[in-house]
């Protein structure tokens, strides 16, 4: 069968703990007894790390031999990925994807990424970002206190000339030297991996393929007991266990990667700043809120489509929708 002709691409979002990966998978064995062979991206700021699985609710290692998984285990700990890398390289692997015949199908809670990805990065107020993205807010803060940081020790000139390297219009744009214009800049090509003056030349960047935006709906108090049973399964699986792992490795716990809800609680307990039991309560706490701000980004945007159902039901309506039943 050739693949669906009402969109080229298949984005599940939603909350944490909604059953996006269940539905994903509900959808890829559905197309496949039509014949589509899919392809899952993850549009997850941080299963993209090697080491942290626990943690981030990464699919099973059956589930990932079932159907083949992108942009999972990509970088160490150490290192980074910008929404705006995300963006460029999922891009290449969607379009791989659709060369050989396949659908792909993404699947995240991370609206800017998912942004990146379907739309191309384009700038927005800051403020948007600081009160529905937790992922750039958390960026930002750590860019931003390093280039001020950078400044007091080394003055304007050295942060002038970074950003004449990374932006040059922005950087001719702000030759008055100003301190707060020009971190700016360079705070958001370092968080974004695009220049500010790209982002403002160009408001949109628009794909090449279409997408079909599904919302996997759950009320809230169900979602909540949802969020509340994960982390008791992450703590009584070994979560502990796994960032304990990742730092006998070396890797620091300031890093930005384990600056994620679980792993800072974990870190927390075992520095000896909470007890065990408070760890585990202050993850579900901050996943909760956390769930809150993905819900607050993905209903802004109008294209997407909620459904509230198991997944094999949500899979169903899903998949007459693409293939147009």
């Amino acid at each position: 069968m050739n693949l669906p002709t009402t969109s080229d691409a298949l984005a599940l979002v939603g909350a944490t703990a909604s059953g996006k990966t269940a539905s994903s998978l509900e959808v890829a064995s559905l197309l496949a007894s039509e014949g589509i062979t899919c392809e899952i991206i993850s549009a997850d700021s941080r299963q993209c790390y090697r080491f942290l699985t626990i943690g981030t609710a990464k699919p099973t290692e059956a589930e990932r031999a079932s159907v083949p998984h992108h942009f999972m285990d990509c970088f160490n700990p150490d290192e980074t990925c910008s929404a705006g890398e995300f963006g460029s390289q999922a891009a290449s692997i969607l379009a791989d994807i659709r060369s050989r015949g396949n659908f792909p199908v993404i699947v995240g809670g991370s609206g800017l990424y998912v942004q990146a990805l379907c739309d191309g990065m384009f700038e927005e107020s800051e403020q948007s970002y600081e009160d529905t993205n937790t992922e750039y807010n958390r960026q930002q803060q750590e860019t931003r206190s390093r280039l001020q940081a950078e400044f007091e020790a080394r003055g304007i000139e050295a942060l002038y000339e970074e950003l004449r390297q990374h932006d040059p219009t922005s950087a001719e744009k702000y030759a008055d030297r100003n301190p707060r214009r020009i971190i700016r800049a360079l705070e958001h090509f370092l968080i974004t991996g695009v220049a500010l003056s790209e982002a403002h030349e160009k408001a949109h960047q628009t794909r090449s393929f279409s997408t079909m935006f599904i919302g996997v709906a759950c009320e809230r108090e169900k979602l909540y007991q949802r969020i509340n049973t994960r982390t008791e399964t992450m703590f009584r699986t070994g979560i502990i266990e796994e960032t304990e792992s990742v730092l006998r490795m070396g890797y620091a716990p300031t890093l930005n990667a384990l600056n994620t809800v679980g792993y800072k609680e974990c870190i927390a307990y075992l520095h000896g700043e909470m007890s065990r039991d408070r760890a585990q309560e202050l993850t579900a706490q901050n996943t909760r809120r956390y769930a809150k701000r993905q819900g607050t980004w993905f209903r802004r945007d109008e294209r997407i489509k909620w459904l509230e159902a198991p997944p094999k039901e949500l899979a169903r309506e899903v998949v007459r929708t693409l293939l147009g039943t």
